[in-house]
């Protein structure tokens, strides 16, 4: 039988803020299996792994958060930093765990990492569940490499985040601490494992065809037109106040999306940064998204309110809770960055949703700068802007 515990501190000492954070984590459990660990960016991350390895010796894994998480008890945040623990415990659960910086091929160094998780696991099974986190920026190619050696297994997680988007994220991986690859662990377990994972935001009527693209994840035309104007159009804002980053926080609330090809999941691209140069064809108005996009497919303008925006994480993790045919033990929640700083300070009524629904099951929030997750028989995916919320059984 499964059971979870959620530990978290904000003491301005480093290694004593590990140290809390696993002591509380571990409470009255015997079998850890696996640690969910997220800090801030202003705290010395090895110093708080240091701290939480002197109290555990079970894999830890995860990465740095947002400004915040949040946790039953409520949102934890400070000036100097902070700390939260999700520890999972279960006999008869195996746990693989593994990371590898960045490099020059991200597809294979992603089955490098499948291998080494799977090797760690002593098994040569696929698992049944995957947990991944990965720097923001080659998360499609890291996936595909992983699938490559264990197949279409059930992906969820997401992208390290820091509180500026200026690159400042960590990945955590037991003793290791990095700024730029990919970490993963492998669920070798009977017990049930789902995520819920959407955007719930509302499709409008602007639809264009993607008719250029750099780089996987500059948007440069829609419909033959400059993109950033296109988009400034449908969302009747002129391309100048689109500009820079300006354009990541208009985005929010009305961000562009792509369907799967069965159409049950519309997976966000979140404009992040308008850009003054483009390609010699467009010499400016391109956009730069969170994920990759492809030349022929089409791209939705979506729309949600920071009400819609704020009841969606309830109404999510109550969909994961139904997916499971037996009772929850504990809910990993990855929730957009980008979509917290959309809700700013009514953060708090995002926690009494989560509060509500968790129904006094312990759960951990995340803030990530990338979500992914699958939705009935789509693909594994990677998206901005998005919730990915996990329920795991406890048979």
């Amino acid at each position: 039988m499964l059971k979870s515990k959620v530990g978290y501190s904000t003491d301005i000492d480093d290694f004593t803020t590990g140290e809390e954070t696993a002591i509380k984590a571990s409470k009255d459990l015997s079998n850890v299996k696996l640690g969910f660990l997220y800090t801030s960016i202003k705290n010395n991350i090895d110093e708080v792994v240091a701290g939480v390895k002197s109290i555990t010796k079970a894999p830890i894994i995860g990465c740095t958060s947002s400004s915040a998480i949040i946790v039953p008890d409520g949102i934890v945040s400070s000036t100097h930093g902070f700390a939260g623990m999700m520890m999972l415990d279960d006999e008869n659960m195996v746990v693989g765990v593994a990371c590898h910086e960045a490099g020059r091929d991200a597809r294979s160094i992603g089955r490098k990492v499948a291998i080494e998780a799977v090797e760690n696991a002593q098994t040569t099974r696929a698992p049944a569940y995957c947990y991944m986190v990965a720097s923001p920026k080659e998360e499609e190619d890291y996936l595909m490499g992983i699938q490559d050696v264990i197949g279409r297994v059930p992906v969820f997680g997401g992208s390290a985040a820091d509180d500026t988007v200026e690159g400042n994220w960590k990945i955590i991986c037991n003793d290791n601490v990095i700024s730029d690859g990919v970490a993963v662990a492998f669920f070798y377990t009977d017990n049930e494992i789902v995520t819920s994972y959407t955007g719930a935001y509302r499709e409008t009527n602007n639809i264009g065809i993607i008719s250029e693209v750099e780089n996987d994840r500059t948007l440069v035309a829609i419909d033959g037109v400059s993109a950033l104007r296109k988009y400034g159009n449908w969302i009747n804002v002129s391309p100048q106040k689109l500009k820079g980053q300006n354009l990541l926080k208009e985005s929010i609330t009305k961000p562009l999306g792509i369907k799967d090809p069965l159409g049950n999941l519309t997976v966000i691209r979140h404009p992040m940064f308008g850009n003054d140069m483009g390609t010699k064809t467009t010499a400016d108005d391109t956009i730069t998204l969170g994920n990759k996009v492809i030349c022929g497919t089409a791209i939705i303008q979506l729309e949600a309110t920071i009400d819609e925006l704020i009841d969606a994480t309830g109404n999510t993790l109550k969909d994961a809770r139904k997916q499971l045919y037996t009772e929850p033990a504990a809910y990993v929640l990855m929730h957009c960055g980008g979509r917290k700083l959309g809700i700013g300070d009514r953060l708090e009524e995002v926690h009494r949703q989560l509060l509500k629904e968790s129904k006094g099951i312990p759960f951990i929030t995340a803030f990530t700068f990338g979500e992914y997750g699958y939705d009935e028989h789509s693909a594994n995916i990677c998206g901005g802007l998005m919730l990915s919320f996990t329920a795991f059984g406890k048979d």
